[in-house]
């Protein structure tokens, strides 16, 4: 039986989860997290279209399936309150991948938890497909909650389960009979690229095997929204390669939202439509990817994405420009051709570019001959050429 005729069976049985007590409070504890956050069934059209078909061919539909309004936390310590999250503005489009990225403590992981009311907001509202998730009857509640699985760092399987049962736990939470829950696990561990190991327990898998569990667990209930807690952290480069591969291979398939929290911009780049930077409770700036990389307008956007390295370039002697390379092919050598055109000679102090899709992105330190002719010259060439660049002193970078 396909993943679509299974959704089709088991969503007659939506209207009322059957929940034990014992099952409720599996779901909410800590160990649990992962699979608690998807124990029921949303009202989604099949695995294949989670967010209609509008999505499949990976097209954003433009519409907000998130909305965060002026979203406050701040937790009680013996110290005194603590603010994590201070006036947070976010929309989040249906179908996209979304990037929230910030330093150690900027508050990332905490409005990621308040998306999906595992920490609550102390101020705001959390609009979940034009509804205050927070001001909605219990019920309806669940129900909306339930329209978003999870996967964190620490993947969070139960380690008395195999595999297979514990891709049926937010199945078995929902209600759903036993072979149709078998039967959906198994079709995803397909989807992973782990049918061999059903039988497997979490003790003995790698990291990158735990986490391709986590994920077929947090969209067994075909979920509207995946949220990933820093879900490559814990991997190494190769493995981190796979299970981003594997994230878009989701949103593209089954347009299912996926909201990324990182501290590393290697993520950012790699899956991301557009990215949110966090810095000290909050949002500094909000674009695509492509902006955001090609011109950084906060300081903590551009020592993300810059590095601390630039920070060491030398400004003593003649006139230095910064050179913005914001769409133009990769395979095109700018500063050589310059060089070979003018015979004029530049001292590199500084480089970070990206190649995105055969188009490069980032920015570039020169420092220009003394003499003032030859800088002139090397001006105009890159003007010429609808090259970007200004000129920079210590106090701009």
């Amino acid at each position: 039986m396909s993943l679509k005729a299974i959704d089709n069976e088991i969503r007659l049985q939506e209207e009322e989860p059957v929940r034990s007590p014992e099952a409720a409070d599996s779901s909410s504890s800590g160990k649990a997290e992962g699979s608690g956050n998807a124990k029921g069934l949303n009202n989604a059209k099949g695995l294949g279209s989670a967010n209609g078909s509008e999505a499949l061919d990976g097209s954003l539909s433009g519409e907000d399936i998130i909305e965060l309004r002026h979203i406050g936390k701040e937790f009680k310590t013996s110290g005194g309150p603590v603010t994590a999250l201070c006036d947070i503005d976010l929309n989040i489009k249906k179908g996209e991948i979304f990037g929230i990225i910030g330093l150690s403590g900027a508050g990332k992981s905490t409005l990621v938890r308040c998306i999906n009311l595992l920490e609550v907001p102390t101020t705001g509202e959390v609009i979940f497909e034009g509804r205050n998730i927070a001001a909605l009857p219990e019920r309806e509640q669940r129900k909306a909650r339930q329209s978003m699985g999870m996967i964190f760092q620490q993947f969070n399987l139960l380690s008395q389960r195999n595999v297979l049962k514990n891709i049926c736990f937010p199945l078995e939470l929902a209600g759903v009979p036993k072979k149709q829950a078998e039967a959906r696990a198994k079709e995803l561990l397909g989807l992973v690229g782990l049918s061999d190991r059903a039988c497997s327990y979490p003790s003995q898998l790698s990291g990158g095997q735990k986490q391709r569990v986590a994920i077929a667990r947090a969209i067994a209930t075909n979920p509207k929204v995946l949220l990933c807690d820093e879900a490559t952290s814990a991997l190494d480069p190769d493995t981190t390669k796979s299970i981003l591969e594997l994230l878009r291979r989701i949103n593209k398939e089954f347009g299912i939202t996926v909201i990324v929290i990182t501290h590393e911009m290697k993520v950012i780049e790699a899956i991301c439509d557009r990215v949110a930077i966090i810095d000290q409770s909050r949002i500094a700036e909000v674009g695509a990817v492509a902006d955001i990389f090609s011109d950084p307008k906060s300081k903590i956007g551009r020592r993300l994405i810059l590095g601390d390295a630039v920070n060491n370039v030398s400004f003593k002697g003649s006139r230095k420009v910064r050179i913005t390379f914001d769409g133009r092919s990769s395979m095109e050598p700018v500063i050589a051709n310059m060089i070979l055109s003018l015979r004029v000679p530049v001292n590199f102090l500084y480089a970070s570019l990206k190649d995105i899709g055969g188009t490069a992105f980032g920015h570039m330190i020169v420092q220009l001959p003394e003499e003032e002719s030859d800088a002139t010259r090397a001006l105009n060439y890159l003007k010429a050429q609808g090259i970007k660049y200004e000129e920079v002193t210590e106090a701009d970078v």
